[in-house]
């Protein structure tokens, strides 16, 4: 796991230190997991005025990307007193939740659902997100009984301070998903992933 490459290059030490060094820095990584630095849009995004057909507004309540082997029931979402978005606990790194200010999964604009890399020592629900490819499919079960079958456009591996603001949360004409986790290099000095893996999707229609 990423876990065992986050303590990066540093200064040569004793061996006692080095050990106590690394302890540590797992300890601290089971706590922060991927960490919450994904901001929020200045507003929340709302249907455009263009025509578009979406389903109505229901509460997403699963997410499956079949070629990952990802499978997660969903909480929700909201924004930390520094206005990033929330992440599911880090104790719970196989939960996923979705970003309850945006659109209901299959609603005209970007749903947004966010998941760990990793975290507490074990691999996260979104530990393979990067391997996911243009043409795979994205399904959210919905309170209503009906399902979403989305249909991934775009994969990218993003700088954290580039993080694409309006890419993800801005209006769109149509139903769309984003999938977010960490990925990149670890940062042990911020506890930290410096990028994001964005996975981009369009409603089956």
């Amino acid at each position: 796991m990423r876990q065992s490459r986050c303590a990066g290059d540093r200064p040569r030490r004793s061996r006692f230190g080095r050990w106590a060094l690394l302890l540590a820095l797992v300890a601290n990584l089971a706590l922060v997991g991927c960490g919450s630095s994904t901001p929020a849009p200045a507003a929340a995004p709302v249907p455009s005025s263009a025509a578009a057909v979406g389903l109505t507004k229901s509460e997403p309540v699963s997410v499956d990307v079949p070629s990952i082997d990802a499978h997660s029931s969903l909480v929700s979402l909201g924004l930390n007193a520094d206005k990033t978005v929330q992440v599911p606990p880090v104790d719970q790194p196989l939960q996923a939740g979705w970003y309850r200010y945006g659109p209901t999964p299959g609603e005209v604009g970007p749903a947004v659902v966010l998941g760990h890399i990793d975290g507490n020592h074990r691999k996260g629900i979104f530990w393979r997100l990067h391997e996911v490819k243009k043409g795979d499919e994205v399904v959210i079960g919905r309170k209503d009984g009906s399902k979403a079958t989305f249909t991934v456009t775009r994969v990218d591996q993003i700088a954290k301070k580039t993080f694409p603001t309006e890419a993800v949360y801005g209006n769109t004409t149509d139903p769309q998903i984003r999938l977010i986790t960490c990925g990149g290099a670890f940062d042990p000095a911020a506890h930290s992933y410096l990028d994001n893996i964005i996975v981009y999707g369009t409603l089956d229609t």
